[in-house]
Formats: C-alpha cells, sequence, structure tokens
C-alpha cells in the first residue's frame, strides 16, 4: 500500500463545488479521500508520503488538451519525455498531444508508441489524439476506429483544417459513432494566404502581410454546420476573434454540441507585439486586436470559452531566427500558462481562481472524456499544489522544455505550481 497525503491547502475543487482547507489522502495513485485534516491522518498509513501543502492551493490536477510534442521525427525540437517535463514544471499532470509528428499519428501503432514513450518517462499523463485524415494530407480518412481502440483522445489535423465539407461530415459521422471529438485548426488556407500576422492597421504600417479574421470566421462557420447536421461533438482549437465567438456563441444556444479553447497569448497580446518584427511573435492562428482580446476575456467569463489550453508548439532557435516571414508559426507555453494567467487574468481583477479552475481541470477533461479533473474518491491521484503568490522571471534557459521560443521571456509574473502529483506519486517539486 502505497499512501500520500497533501496537508494545510486551500482545496479547490470545481467538479464537485469544493473549497477550503481539507487533506487529501492519495492510495495506490487512486484518490483516498478528501475531508478534516485528523481524519485524513488517521485514514493514511503510518509510512504515508506527506506534503504540506500550506498557505497553498491544492487543485485537481491541471490539463493541457493542445501540445505539441515533435516526437517522432523531430525531437531536436521536444521530445515526449521532455515534453511530460515541462508538463509537471508548469503544474499540468495530463496533457493532450496533437498528431503533426513526422509522420503523423495516424494508426494503431503510432497512438501506441506515445503512450509508451510517455510511460517510460513516467511523468505526466500524455493522451494522444490521432489524425483525422491519413498522413493529415485531407484525402481519406485515417484508422480512426483502430486509433480510438488504442486509446486516441479524438481526432485532428492540427495545423491544417480538414480541406472538404463532405470529407469532414464523414470524419464526424465515425467520430460520433466512436465517442470521441473532432478537434479543427479552423483556418482557410486559400484566404490566409501568405498572411504572417494579424491582417488590420499594424499589419499594414510594417508592411507584412496579413491574414484575416475571416480565414477563421469561415472555416469555424462551415464546421458547426457539419456538427449540427452530424450530431458530432466540434471543438475548436485556439479561438482568437470575436467574429469566431459569435459563432460559436450562437451555436451554443441552438444546441449544436460545440465546444472550444483559448491560448494565453491570444488573451494577454495583441498584433501590436509584432512591431519590432520578432519571429517569436508569430503564431497561428496570429496575435489579433485588442478589440479580439476583449472578446476573448469575454467569451471566457460567460461560458463561451470552454478550456484554456497553450498550444504549446517548440521549435529550433535557428529556425525562429530566420526572419518573420519564414520563421515557423509557434509558440511554447507549458512552463508559462499558469504564471500568465495568474498575474494577467486573477491578479489583474479580470476572473477570479474559481472561474478559472475549471478552465484548467473539469472542462478539458470533459472534452477529452479523460476521467480526471476531480478529486473524488476512485479517480486519478493527479494532483496541482499553486502558490498564488510566488513570484519568478521567465527565463526559457532554464526550463524543461528543449525549445527557447517563448514570448514572455523576462516577464516577472506572480503564481506558479510548486508541486505535480500524477497517480499519487511527487512529479514535480520545487523546481524539481
Amino acid at each position: 500500500m502505497s499512501d500520500l497525503i497533501i496537508t494545510g491547502g486551500r482545496v479547490i475543487d470545481p467538479a464537485q463545488n469544493i473549497d477550503g482547507e481539507f487533506s487529501v489522502l492519495i492510495r495506490d495513485g487512486l484518490v483516498e479521500f478528501i475531508g478534516a485534516p485528523g481524519e485524513a491522518k488517521a485514514k493514511a498509513s503510518a509510512d504515508a508520503e506527506k506534503l504540506d501543502a500550506t498557505g497553498k492551493i491544492v487543485t485537481p490536477g491541471l490539463i493541457d488538451m493542445h501540445v505539441h510534442f515533435r516526437e517522432p521525427g523531430m525531437e531536436a525540437q521536444e521530445t515526449i519525455a521532455s515534453g511530460a517535463a515541462a508538463a509537471v514544471a508548469g503544474g499540468f499532470s495530463s496533457v493532450a498531444c496533437m498528431a503533426n509528428t513526422d509522420p503523423a499519428l495516424d494508426s494503431a501503432a503510432d497512438i501506441n508508441f506515445v503512450y509508451q514513450k510517455a510511460a517510460a518517462a513516467g511523468l505526466a499523463n500524455v493522451f494522444p489524439v490521432g489524425a483525422i485524415t491519413a498522413g493529415r494530407e485531407g484525402r481519406e480518412l485515417a484508422e480512426m476506429a483502430q486509433m480510438a481502440r488504442v486509446g486516441a483522445v479524438g481526432f485532428s489535423d492540427d495545423g491544417v483544417a480538414v480541406p472538404t465539407a463532405g470529407l469532414l461530415r464523414k470524419a464526424m459521422t465515425y467520430a460520433k459513432m466512436l465517442g470521441k471529438p473532432i478537434i479543427e485548426h479552423c483556418e482557410d488556407a486559400s484566404l490566409t494566404g501568405e498572411g504572417v500576422m494579424n491582417e488590420g492597421y499594424v499589419s499594414t504600417v510594417l508592411g507584412l502581410p496579413g491574414a484575416p479574421s475571416e480565414s477563421e470566421e469561415i472555416i469555424i462557420a462551415r464546421d458547426v454546420a457539419i456538427a449540427r447536421l452530424t450530431g458530432a461533438h466540434l471543438h475548436v482549437q485556439h479561438v482568437s476573434t470575436a467574429g469566431s465567438l459569435e459563432i460559436i456563441r450562437n451555436a451554443k444556444r441552438q444546441g449544436v454540441r460545440v465546444t472550444c479553447e483559448v491560448c494565453p497569448h491570444h488573451l494577454v497580446l495583441t498584433d501590436e507585439s509584432v512591431r519590432g518584427y520578432d519571429p517569436i511573435f508569430k503564431m497561428a492562428p496570429p496575435l489579433r486586436a485588442q478589440a479580439d482580446v476583449d472578446a476573448c476575456l469575454k467569451g471566457l467569463l460567460d461560458g463561451t470559452i470552454d478550456a484554456i489550453a497553450s498550444d504549446h508548439a517548440p521549435h529550433l532557435a535557428e529556425a525562429k531566427e530566420q526572419g518573420f516571414l519564414a520563421a515557423p508559426c509557434g509558440v511554447i507555453g507549458l512552463e508559462t500558462m499558469l504564471g500568465i494567467l495568474l498575474l494577467k487574468l486573477v491578479h489583474g481583477g479580470k476572473i477570479s481562481l474559481l472561474e478559472l479552475l475549471p478552465k484548467l481541470t473539469v472542462a478539458p477533461a470533459g472534452i477529452l472524456g479523460l476521467g480526471r479533473g476531480v478529486l473524488k474518491p476512485g479517480t486519478p491521484g493527479d494532483v496541482t499544489v499553486i502558490d498564488l503568490d510566488r513570484e519568478w522571471v521567465v527565463d526559457p534557459a532554464k526550463f524543461k522544455s528543449k525549445s527557447l521560443n517563448c514570448p514572455f521571456t523576462g516577464w516577472q509574473l506572480k503564481g506558479a505550481a510548486v508541486a505535480t502529483v500524477v497517480g499519487g506519486k511527487v512529479a514535480f517539486r520545487d523546481g524539481v
């Protein structure tokens, strides 16, 4: 029998409406008891490992439902092991990794490969998302049923949208039968064209080709229509425009089964960041105007946005140093997401901690059907301990990730995970 008892903290479990000073007992990897400190101590074994959370927040293990770990094929940028290390260092006990590896995760063997690599690393839970189409080439469906059978938690050609409505209808029909979401990167490539940043005043001033908001909104509107037709679960990745949110908001009112996520950089940065032509601020979708940032914040508060995800996208330093036009899109975010959200949203008075935590726990768990994100007896013993007052400076050179492409370098943050427990084992504590 292996026991871990977490004491002294303020336990916040949004899924059970728990908020108070309790102790959490985890036994053999599962939550055994949550309640009064004395009772938890009485139930624990004499040799139980102890984790003192006095003055800290204790919450179900945080979940990032959108990361890129680059393995197989691009291990110099990130591996499953290094990505899992970055996850637990950032407070995330579970992540969902996307299929745009090389080769793509489009078979049962690929899904098993991810699980095996994650088990060998022994850090965060890593749940693979399988490709919608074979090779992510947009021509024919991948082996969706076989991937679901071995543990794919959803399907996505992330990086590109499914090219035709007819193929998307087939994918959604299969996904509905399998009980899995279709996870879409909503971008009309024909409309984005050579755009490298948000199309608007700033792109005009800088002389950079822009990508209009409509390139995102058109695909979302199409996908919502197909979700309505099939009854499938559509999850929209990294929403970034006011128009996108209005489409999703209306679809939810009409009963369409659609969920969505937003990234921290689309909540705290705008296209004004691009004025220095630094490719570190190049991403897809691009940083938008302040009105879109305001709309995203509103969407968080009114429930239109279900989850927050990092879209952790590692790149080699030399790739990001090519210049704005040639550099790849994407930023890392696993190790900064919690600190950014706490500093800018919670401490900044834009959203309460009780409103934020569901977006990082029970909501992503529900979207992906993980059976996590809650401290209920019998559920996996995943816990994050958060110090709301921990001040620290973002230095990518100290990150567990293999890549350095962080848009928040040098920021002084307030709030951080100080311990991450995965399956009853302390995977990260005080920087180790």
